[in-house]
């Protein structure tokens, strides 16, 4: 179940693609006193029109719903119910253009396209549109029902677009989150490899810690095989989304269950109280880890349960998502630098391959990494490998699918599989931390490259574009600056400088 785990978690290593320019927001005011107003996405062509930044000045016009129709006919429409209105019609088989200029022709002041589907770029040649004067945006069709059941038949609406923040805060919680659990995983695998080498050490305790020892290890070979079955589990939640999506959500509640339960278990095992046992089935169990196992189901079962509440489920999504990687940073062992080099390596490859090349492969021409992160075919379930932290600076990007920043499990996991294995390197070798602090601040650095590089670019980037990098080239410098490259490449064995 754990290397199962780390299959599905290492297909969400990369941060999900920003939003476009295009994205627009639609102020809606009902005619209550006070009225009561709402913002719903709209995705509109910049290259037609250009919408207000603010609210500033802004005209309102009324509200028409005319989803009973697609538009493509002016004999649709009754002659007059449109003058001076902002239309709402069905998306149809007609173009844009087509709906556009009927709607205008009849002295609509704005047209609105309701979807059904995922909302998607407005691509209608740009020279057709030099005739047409009034805003033209996609809205969900679900948000013009809202619109309703909220405000009211009688709704007058505007469209503006608020400029996209600078530089979104949350991120800093993004960075701080992953990079504790990346230094508490190193961290932890550090302590249970000093514990095997007392074992080592003491005749007596060997065979006791033999039976507690849950490690699993990665050769060459196992590292391949890994990325290979990465690939294809991939292209199968590509073309089977919908189905293999809650397979993924129970394996995900019964990792994190377990992991939640490990992580616990080890903080209460320092504490000298409440260790009173019942005999189950000729074993005895501390009491307290009963009711830890009941604590850590009750909050994955909470979890799937809410995890559409945007409001709150986030928070346990990322408590549970920080043990997940705990748990799989601790327990998975590189027994060397040559297999964290290839397995870094092929899956940097697999980043690059799944969110590049694919896109002149597929069909549709969209990355089968991003079609997946966002959930093909407007799939409103997504995975649940990421850790979500919502968006501070209100912009049309919060309106429109990514109200969250997100960072996969697999940028943390991954990693931190290297960092782990510096610090049981430090162990063995009784280096002082120095292999795994470098490694951790490395880390680091190419997080924050990560998010620069993201803010540039305002596309989605596949981290490991930048942490595995970062990551590899410090751990060889310190090794080469310290001579010990030879051992650090083969792994040192239990007993090369340690004295217990």
């Amino acid at each position: 179940m754990r290397a199962a785990g780390l299959l599905w978690a290492a297909l969400w290593a990369l941060l999900l693609p920003t939003v476009t320019a295009d994205e627009g927001i639609l102020h809606a005011s009902g005619s209550g006193v006070p009225p009561v107003t709402k913002d719903y996405c709209i995705i509109y062509n910049s290259n037609w029109i250009s919408l207000p930044k603010g609210l500033d000045n802004a005209t309102f016009s009324t509200l028409e719903n005319l989803t009973s129709t697609v538009l493509c006919n002016s004999s649709e429409v009754p002659s007059g119910l449109m003058k001076d209105k902002a239309v709402v019609v069905m998306r149809g088989n007609c173009t844009f253009l087509e709906k556009a200029r009927i709607a205008q022709s009849s002295g609509a002041k704005m047209l609105l396209i309701a979807s059904k589907p995922r909302l998607s770029p407005l691509s209608d040649n740009k020279t057709g549109f030099e005739d047409v004067t009034i805003p033209v945006a996609l809205i969900r069709y679900n948000d013009i029902v809202d619109m309703q059941l909220t405000l009211g038949n009688e709704v007058n609406v505007t469209l503006y677009s608020p400029p996209l923040p600078e530089f979104d805060y949350s991120m800093v919680v993004i960075f701080l989150i992953a990079v504790f659990t990346v230094a508490l995983g190193g961290y932890w695998s550090g302590v249970a490899e000093l514990e095997n080498l007392k074992a080592i050490a003491s005749p007596g305790e060997r065979e006791t810690r033999r039976k507690k020892e849950e490690n699993v290890t990665f050769t060459p070979v196992t590292v391949i095989l890994f990325v290979v079955i990465c690939c294809v589990m991939l292209v199968l939640l590509y073309f089977f989304y919908k189905w293999l999506v809650y397979v993924i959500i129970s394996v995900f509640c019964l990792a994190s269950a377990m992991s939640l339960y490990n992580c616990l278990a080890a903080l209460i095992g320092e504490i000298p109280f409440g260790q009173c046992r019942i005999a189950c089935c000729n074993k005895s169990i501390e009491v307290r880890l009963i009711f830890l196992a009941v604590f850590c189901i009750a909050a994955a079962v909470v979890w799937a349960v809410f995890r559409n509440e945007d409001r709150w489920a986030w928070i346990l999504q990322d408590i549970l998502g920080v043990a997940f990687c705990l748990n799989f940073i601790k327990t998975l062992k590189m027994p060397n630098f040559k297999s964290c080099v290839i397995l870094l390596g092929l899956l940097l490859l697999y980043d690059v391959f799944f969110v590049f090349i694919t896109p002149f492969i597929t069909k549709n021409g969209a990355s089968i990494m991003v079609e997946v992160a966002a959930g093909p075919f407007g799939n409103s379930e997504k995975l649940p490998v990421v850790i979500r932290v919502p968006r501070l600076e209100y912009s049309a990007s919060t309106l429109c699918d990514m109200p969250f920043s997100l960072l996969g499990f697999g940028d943390i996991i991954v990693p931190g599989l290297l960092v782990a294995y510096c610090r049981r390197f430090d162990v063995q070798t009784g280096s002082s931390s120095v292999y795994y602090i470098s490694c951790t601040i490395a880390y680091a650095i190419g997080m924050v490259l990560t998010f620069i590089v993201l803010a540039l670019m305002k596309m989605g980037q596949p981290a490991l574009l930048y942490l595995v990098p970062c990551t590899l080239i410090t751990s060889s410098l310190v090794a080469w600056r310290r001579k010990e490259m030879k051992k650090f490449w083969k792994g040192s064995s239990y007993q090369v400088g340690w004295m217990p």
